[in-house]
């Protein structure tokens, strides 16, 4: 199939599987903290990604460790504690819609410290992209006095860890296969992630009872499809397309979320979903003009 193509199956398949990815956060957080569930989604999906690809690792150049260990750093590590303790404040439909701001951080990021130039239509789409989500936090304060939005910012941060993921990841590790990138990161994150559960107490007071089966359960599916493998198919898509077109994963997610949202329960205000397509059109704006 040609590339071309091939990048927009991708692009589908991820929007799917990330878009399902903030509800299964929701249901983990059931039954464990935002802490453990951070660091047991980068534990189980390493464990999954050593047992497919483990003898990737011996391949990869002693240069290429030190950008494999950023890349998993920004990309992977703080991220997923980010959204897991912003997914337990706020609904997980909105923090969807917050993740859109990926493709204009990957852009200013791509500016400010990767020297990428961008063009005077780009900036607009960044400034209207900004002007939506301060209306979704805003609003999203007002209507849910009960959720607090302070977290609303754990998302803007997680996604221009993102940004730097990606653009990372198109600059210097372009030359390793999708896999070989993906194995490398969480192998670098086992360490870090043990160091975190040994130090919260997990393994002193963690009991297995019918709730935190459940929740393992779901982690479980949120490790190893919506991190592990969408990280391999992602991985795959920077290197076959571009940075913002990567990014632009972001444009499906929210859709997929708010509808797993809605079927449980959450509930969004005409007003939020306008902010979301003032996100959505800043960000169509920084593709267009690319």
């Amino acid at each position: 199939m040609e590339t071309k193509n091939l990048r927009w199956i991708y692009l589908g398949v991820l929007s799917l599987i990330w878009g399902s990815s903030f509800i299964l956060m929701k249901k983990a957080l059931i039954g464990l903290s935002p802490m453990h569930v951070g660091a047991l989604r980068t534990l189980f999906t390493a464990i999954f990604l050593i047992l497919i690809g483990g003898k990737k690792i011996i391949k990869i150049k002693k240069k290429q460790w030190y950008y494999l260990t950023l890349n998993g750093l920004a990309g992977t590590f703080f991220p997923a504690f980010l959204f897991a303790y912003a997914v337990d404040k706020i609904d997980s439909s909105i923090a969807s819609i917050l993740n859109s701001l990926t493709p204009l951080n990957t852009l200013i990021v791509g500016a400010v410290i990767f020297g990428i130039g961008f063009r005077k239509k780009q900036l607009i789409g960044v400034l209207i992209g900004l002007v939506g989500t301060l209306m979704l936090i805003l609003k999203g304060a007002e209507l849910n006095p009960n959720q607090n939005y302070f977290y609303a910012s754990f998302i803007l941060i997680a996604s221009i860890g993102y940004a730097l993921n990606v653009n990372i990841l198109k600059k210097y590790l372009s030359d390793l296969d999708a896999l070989s990138i993906t194995v490398a990161n969480f192998v670098l994150l086992i360490i870090p992630t043990l160091i975190v559960l040994w130090f919260t107490g997990f393994f002193e007071t963690f009991e297995l009872n019918a709730t935190t089966k459940t929740s393992l359960f779901y982690l479980a599916i949120l490790a190893i499809i919506c991190t592990g493998i969408a990280k391999i198919i992602f991985n795959r898509l920077i290197q076959i397309s571009s940075p913002i077109f990567s990014s632009s994963v972001t444009y499906l997610i929210p859709i997929v979320a708010i509808t797993w949202g809605i079927l449980d329960g959450e509930k969004i205000t005409l007003y939020q979903v306008l902010s979301g397509f003032i996100i959505l059109f800043g960000v169509y704006l920084v593709n267009k003009s690319k």
